[in-house]
């Protein structure tokens, strides 16, 4: 008899092969006593070693097919391989109470596992995720067993766990391993997000019923539903291979419209950009039709690294990018480091509240050379393609001018120095932060264009931490507070001749496209893998229609309200036509 479970869609797709569960009993060693303790210390620190050997090859193979801001979590599980506060723990452990290195590796990360997990910060909760891997590891080698390798399976399978560590969804032998599914999770967790960059279907936070499912049964999950179904009948079997091989098919009719241009119903055009976080990226903008980018994301140039990147290293990785899409639109923002994105080494001060603290262009204009080195490289840049430079965390307009300043010297310096530069660049900033759309009126002037950086202005609006599951009730991208902060920047942006674009999650989100087409919205920018379903999408919308729906919509007083009016809406005009 079918046993069916419901679980988070955190990647779309169907899969339909065995399970093969992936053991996440926590080995629990005994205490020992060791007459040699200095040889106890060695041992552990060869398990060290050869678990850093590991993670560095991981980290190197992650990085060549995933890009260098997935693979940026293995810098963090070397960093834990280096920590001393952990590290010198477990060695002083076995030293001063004569144990064996299994029982004193398990007892010290483990209270760090569990000081981690009862911390409210989600970050640091996220952190004990990847200690409990890495002290897995080092375990394994001291047990003499062999640490799970995933790249080494050899059937096909959908593979069942409590969780995917990051270094597990890494090694996925994706020419067999057709999709995973969790018993915890969310859409925020590093397997989801590593699931989407593979584009393999995934569904996370299934509770722990998921135990109970026979290795080697048959699974067919429903990745686009978060349905699961164990030992399927015949008939669904059968269902379910049509759907698969229709969503295939759907895939594929998708890839017609990769080369046609973004036009609504009543032939109003508007661009449909990719948002990317590597230069790996831009390969998949380009397969799904992407007519520009909308958020380079320069993150990742810094990241997973032990120091700062040169000009010259800065300089190699914009031209490329700007001449694999020239003549289309790059938009690049400048670093926006703080918050949920740490560079350990340059050691910033630890804040209470990262997300309100001095991230982004904050940090830049404190840290003027480190600002101005990125600003050159980029200028060098410019000829190269269609350079359109982006300001990130922008609340008052000192901050923008003294950005467009600091931009304005160093173009001037190159021109002195006989560098060729583009004749004309554009300059924008990110609307995130709700001070700033209420005053949209007093930037329009000062800049080309601006992006809405939803994500953060979501949060920011309903001062609710993003990362925080107990507030993500308020997590609301179409509440009537959100919208109309939109329509300020748009129509502030019209009043001045400029334009105007979304980065945000939003932007893909297809209960919201309708919205943003009818408010006027000129440039949606997403994950490459959203950008034709949103072309196709934005083909059966009128415009001028859309935008007298959203103009009710603005009128209306919760997030259900014009979710259902949106639904109800779409599903009439596709009745009435």
């Amino acid at each position: 008899m079918t046993q069916a479970w419901k679980g988070i869609a955190a990647s779309p797709g169907i899969a339909i092969a065995r399970a093969f569960h992936l053991a996440s009993e926590r080995f629990i060693p005994t205490q020992q006593t060791i007459q040699d303790s200095a040889s106890e210390v060695e041992r552990f620190r060869q398990a060290v070693a050869v678990s850093r050997e590991e993670v560095e090859a991981i980290r190197a193979s992650a990085e060549e097919r995933l890009g260098a801001d997935k693979a940026e979590i293995f810098e963090g599980h070397l960093m834990i391989l280096e920590d001393p506060d952990l590290i010198e723990a477990i060695e002083e452990k076995i030293a001063d109470e004569a144990v064996n290195a299994e029982f004193a590796l398990h007892e010290v990360s483990q209270s760090f596992i569990e000081l981690l997990q009862s911390m409210s910060d989600e970050l640091l909760r996220g952190r004990a995720i990847d200690i409990e891997d890495v002290s897995g590891r080092m375990m394994s080698h001291l047990r003499g067993v062999p640490h799970m390798d995933l790249a080494n399976l050899s059937e096909e399978c959908i593979i069942v766990a409590r969780d995917l560590t990051p270094s597990d969804t890494a090694q996925l032998n994706l020419e067999v391993v057709r999709g995973f599914i969790t018993e915890v999770g969310s859409r925020t967790s590093h397997s989801a997000i590593m699931a989407r960059s593979l584009e393999i279907p995934a569904i996370v936070g299934a509770g722990s019923a998921v135990n109970e499912i026979p290795e080697f049964s048959t699974i067919i999950m429903d990745a686009n539903q978060g349905v699961i179904l164990v030992n399927p009948s015949s008939e669904e079997l059968e269902s379910y291979q049509d759907k698969k091989q229709k969503d295939d098919v759907r895939r594929t009719e998708l890839k017609g419209l990769r080369d046609q241009p973004t036009l609504s119903k009543d032939g109003k055009q508007v661009e449909l950009a990719a948002n990317i976080g590597s230069l790996e990226d831009i390969a998949r903008a380009i397969d799904n039709g992407a007519e520009g980018i909308g958020l380079f994301r320069t993150e990742f140039l810094y990241m997973g690294r032990s120091s700062l990147p040169t000009e010259e290293e800065q300089f190699t990785s914009y031209k490329y990018a700007l001449e694999k899409m020239n003549p289309k639109p790059v938009v690049i923002r400048t670093l926006d480091i703080g918050g949920d994105k740490e560079l350990p080494y340059m050691e910033l001060p630890k804040e209470s509240n990262p997300f309100l603290g001095q991230r982004a262009l904050r940090l830049c204009l404190d840290r003027q050379e480190l600002f101005r080195t990125q600003l050159r490289a980029l200028l060098r840049a410019s000829r190269y393609g269609n350079l359109k430079i982006m300001f990130p965390m922008i609340a008052v307009l000192e901050e923008l001018l003294e950005a467009k300043k600091l931009l304005e010297e160093e173009k001037q310096k190159l021109i002195a120095e006989g560098v060729q530069l583009a004749e004309h660049i554009e300059v924008g900033m990110m609307v995130e932060i709700p001070a700033a759309a209420v005053a949209a009126d007093l930037f329009a002037p000062e800049v080309d264009f601006f992006s809405i950086g939803t994500n953060d202005l979501i949060q920011y609006t309903m001062a609710a931490d993003r990362m925080n599951e107990t507030v993500s009730y308020l997590y609301q991208p179409w509440h009537p507070s959100l919208l109309r902060l939109i329509r300020l920047v748009i129509q502030a942006a019209e009043k001045e001749g400029k334009w105007v674009g979304m980065c945000g999650e939003m932007a893909g989100d297809h209960t919201a496209i309708p919205l943003l087409l009818g408010l006027g919205l000129h440039e949606f920018s997403m994950s490459s893998g959203a950008i034709l379903q949103a072309r196709e999408l934005i083909g059966q919308l009128d415009r001028s229609e859309w935008s007298d729906y959203a103009n009710q919509a603005l009128t209306m007083r919760s997030t259900q309200e014009i979710t259902q009016f949106v639904e109800h809406t779409r599903n009439g005009v596709t009745q009435h036509d």
